[in-house]
Order: C-alpha cells, then sequence, then structure tokens
C-alpha cells in the first residue's frame, strides 16, 4: 500500500520526513500524514515523490507491474484511495456528530434540571416566606386586641 511504500523507500535512502519535505516544498507533517494514511499526495507530490525515491509511481502505488503505469491507472488507483479517505472520513464525522449530540442532550439535561430545582426552590422560599408575614401579622393583631 501506499504508505508502506513511502515510509519503505524513505528509510532506504536514509531520509527523514523533514528532509523528504523540505525536497518536495511542504511541511513535515504532510509527509507523517501520507505515511500513516492520513491523506494521499496529489498526482503532482506523488510525481515528485517517485524522482525523489528514484522508483515508478506505479511501485508507490504498490503495483508490480513491468511496464510504466498508464496516467489512467494511477489516476484510477488515486481515486481508490482517495474514495478510502472520503469514507474513513465519513465515518469520523458521523461519530463527533454523535457525541456532539450526547453532549448537547446531556447539557440540555442539566439545564432543564437546574431551572427545575432553582424554581422549586424558590416556590418553597416564598411560602415559607408568606407563612412567616401571615404568623408575624398574626401575631401582631393578636398583641393589639385587649
Amino acid at each position: 500500500m501506499l504508505k508502506e511504500n513511502l515510509v519503505t523507500l524513505r528509510k532506504q535512502k536514509g531520509l527523514t520526513q523533514e528532509t523528504v519535505a523540505d525536497r518536495l516544498h511542504v511541511v513535515r507533517q504532510t509527509v507523517s500524514k501520507w505515511e500513516k494514511g492520513l491523506s494521499v499526495p496529489d498526482a503532482d507530490a506523488l510525481q515528485r515523490l517517485a524522482e525523489l525515491y528514484e522508483v515508478p509511481v506505479s511501485r508507490l502505488l504498490g503495483e508490480s507491474i513491468d511496464g510504466e503505469p498508464t496516467p489512467d491507472r494511477v489516476a484510477e488507483q488515486l481515486a481508490a484511495i482517495n474514495e478510502q479517505l472520503a469514507i474513513k472520513n465519513r465515518r469520523a464525522r458521523r461519530i463527533w456528530k454523535i457525541i456532539g449530540i450526547i453532549l448537547l442532550a446531556q447539557f440540555l439535561l442539566v439545564l432543564l434540571l437546574t431551572v427545575l430545582f432553582t424554581a422549586k426552590r424558590s416556590v418553597v422560599r416564598n411560602e415559607l416566606e408568606s407563612e412567616s408575614i401571615t404568623e408575624s401579622w398574626t401575631e401582631e393583631w393578636t398583641e393589639k386586641k385587649p
């Protein structure tokens, strides 16, 4: 597969990710993502990688054919790799969306419970205050009566 080939060829040439990144005019993290399979190089970067490692693009893509690959074959392989990454990204987005919905539901539940608890406390406090006022009025009224 592409990612294993990139790591193997880089190590065979005795290069670091930083060196490869400098020669391809990309950041080191980009090379790391290619080697981890988190993204794929575009067609231009793939060609430059092949030139850097002195191998045909077909070898980078894991193909073991004798002749030079046709541009259509390379495009098909890149399309297949991109489709795999798209599926992986859709899954990741779906998982994050579910996590977000769960967190939002928990937040709303806590907010609702807080509002209900605060309202209940307010009602109880009002009842206690009204009983206290009633008692004080009753006491004042009974004291004034001869």
